[in-house]
Formats: structure tokens, sequence, C-alpha cells
């Protein structure tokens, strides 16, 4: 699978550990930033990592910032992207099960490597199952990612 990966000056330091714990796991990593411990701005690498899953340049993407907010709610700004700030390896592996979470945020500032590591693996290992009932409430989450982006904020 290839992964983008992508972090703001926070999670600069988890991402790097992840980058090569990744490629351990047999993955192609696609590092999309940033490259060094000064300070940048979350929104800028969360994009990049979504327009990367989105674009199907990867297959999934990792994003990284202190604590995994800012990034989430970047993320979720692109069309399409399911990005979810998780803290446990049951959110990470069925947020893909369930969710078809498509990038996995991390607060650098809030889960060791140790955890991290655990997280990457269940998420990277989780296939969306596409049952009946996870399809219905995906459908219904697109659904309303439409009607957004058509300016129709009624309800369903």
């Amino acid at each position: 699978m290839k992964i983008a990966l992508g972090s703001d000056h926070a999670g600069f330091e988890l991402k790097e550990a992840l980058r090569t714990f990744i490629e351990s796991l047999g993955h192609e990593v696609s590092d999309l930033g940033t490259h060094s411990p000064e300070s940048v701005d979350y929104p800028d690498y969360a994009e990049k990592v979504a327009l990367a899953v989105i674009s199907g340049d990867v297959d999934r993407g990792i994003m990284l910032c202190g604590s995994g907010v800012g990034a989430s709610i970047a993320a979720n700004k692109v069309p399409g992207i399911r990005a979810a700030n998780c803290e446990d390896y049951y959110s990470a592996h069925q947020g893909v099960e369930h969710d078809a979470m498509n990038v996995l945020v991390l607060g650098g500032r809030i889960v060791g490597q140790a955890l991290a590591e655990d997280m990457v693996r269940g998420y990277l290992a989780a296939e969306y199952t596409g049952e009946e009932r996870h399809a219905r409430r995906l459908a219904k989450v697109e659904a309303i990612e439409a009607r957004a982006m058509q300016g129709d904020y009624s309800p369903a």
C-alpha cells in the first residue's frame, strides 16, 4: 500500500519515526512534509495529504499535528476525505472497517510512539467491510457532503 504521510512541526518527530515504521511493514511512504521542526501551519499539510488520497496517488493518508484536532478538521474539508483523530487501536482499525476512514490523524503531543505504531498497524491492516449497515451509513455521510457542496444545508 502507498501511504501519504504529513505533519506540522508538532507532529514532526513522531512522523519521522512512523515513516520508518510504515516502511518496515512493507508499505511505500510518500512523505509530504514538513521536513523540519520549524513552525508551520497544519492546514497546509493536511490538505496535501488529503489531496494525495483523493487523487489516487496514494491508498491512504496519515497526518499528525499537536493534538490531531486541527489536522482532522482541515483534512475533512476536502470532499471525499474521511479523516479521524484516533487515540486507540480500536478506533483506528474500526474507523476503516465501519466508516471507510481514509486518513488517520494522530496527535504528536498526545500519543507516544508505541501507541502510534499500534494504531498505524491496525489502520493499515483494516479493510472496509461494506456490510449493509455500514454502506447505508456511509451513503448518508456522502449525501450530507453532497448537499453541503451544493449549498443545500436543509435536513434530508
